[in-house]
């Protein structure tokens, strides 16, 4: 695939990777996964295999799954997920993913630094102490999880007090790809407006994901100041009808959602929108120059699939660590898609000690 028809994906000339090339900002939460019984989920009013934000009754709930025999944590969040398996995909050097976002100066908080530094990512958190750092309960009962997460200080973070802070906006000028999930426009659209800015003025990679219907739904407008500065937007099948429906499309045809997506507004015209859509154990879609093209995902056994939560958060991540290493956006959607096929064998988000790719 040439340059042309793959639409100009390089940062530059190909180069070594370094340190901080890959930034991400997001809603940081300390995932805590442990096995419960029916009782647990019917105690606090959780379905089996949902994933809800928890309300006033769930709150004790997190003091308790802490205290079950086999409790395991990690550092979680949607795109604290997908810069760490770029960085897990690069293995080294250690530190090319940087991550802003903001946690509680608490016991949760240090055990989440804890993790971010043991997956190698660089993460700056913009510590407070209103509210606590955000978790994510996952109450597994034998193949479902119920998650319900408690947002807390994620919803804190504040732009004057971290991003714009001298040392911490420096970070975000090395970085050369840039990679932002739609949740956090709940938190801080002016936050990502300034670095979609930087990334085009500057001629770098701005990525973007839809994330969840309720973005384009309840978000729209903050969304579309952001659109014009998207050079790489994910998303899938769900999300890209939503999105296609509060546009006013008027079709649900998959291919045609990603051609009117990548035609939308853009502000840096040296590069082509690339549009992104996977479906599930179906064809992921995407925009290739002028042409929509298929790229079948990886078979899979269902009786080998565990848990299918991380699985967009994986293909980003997959892809973003091909994207950073300015391969073309065929090996970026191949590894995006190794990526999720990892992830979904396993229980939460967690991969092995090394990737097999390629």
């Amino acid at each position: 695939m040439s340059v042309e028809e793959r639409g100009d994906m390089s940062a530059g000339s190909p180069a070594e990777l370094s340190e901080n090339t890959l930034f991400g900002m997001g809603n940081p939460l300390l995932d805590i996964s442990a096995v419960v019984d029916k009782d647990f989920l019917d105690n606090y009013g959780l379905k089996p295999n949902d994933q809800i934000l928890a309300e006033e009754k769930h709150k004790a709930l997190f003091a308790e799954i802490v205290k079950r025999s086999k409790v395991e944590y990690h550092a979680g969040g949607s795109t604290q997920n997908s810069v760490k398996i770029a960085q897990w995909m690069i293995q080294e050097p250690h530190k090319v993913a940087t991550f802003f976002g903001c946690i509680g100066t608490d016991g949760f908080g240090e055990i989440l630094k804890k993790k971010a530094e043991e997956a190698h990512i660089d993460a700056h958190y913009y510590e407070q102490n209103e509210e606590p750092t955000g978790t994510c309960a996952a109450c597994i009962t034998g193949d479902n999880r119920s998650l319900v997460a408690n947002l807390a200080a994620a919803n804190c973070y504040k732009k004057e007090k971290h991003l714009d802070l001298d040392g911490n906006w420096e970070l975000v000028e090395k970085a050369k790809v840039y990679y932002i999930a739609g949740f956090f426009l709940t938190v801080s659209p002016e936050s990502i407006l300034k670095v979609a800015k930087h990334a085009s003025d500057n001629n770098k990679i701005f990525c973007m994901n839809l994330s969840a219907p309720f973005i384009s739904q309840f978000f729209k407008e903050a969304l579309m100041k952001v659109m014009p500065y998207v050079d790489i937007l994910f998303g899938n099948e769900t999300e890209a009808a939503t999105f296609a429906k509060q546009l006013g499309f008027e079709t649900d045809d998959i291919a045609e959602i990603t051609k009117m997506t990548q035609s939308l507004h853009k502000e840096n015209t040296k590069r082509q929108r690339i549009v992104v859509f996977t479906q599930g154990k179906d064809d992921t879609v995407a925009t290739v120059g002028d042409k929509v093209t298929s790229f079948p995902v990886l078979d899979i056994d269902q009786d080998l699939i565990v848990d299918t939560n991380g699985a967009g958060d994986a293909f980003v991540g997959g892809f973003l660590s091909e994207l950073v290493q300015q391969h073309a956006l065929e090996e970026c959607i191949k590894a995006g898609h190794y990526a999720a096929n990892v992830i979904i064998r396993r229980a939460g988000c967690t991969f092995p000690e090394k990737p097999d790719f390629h």
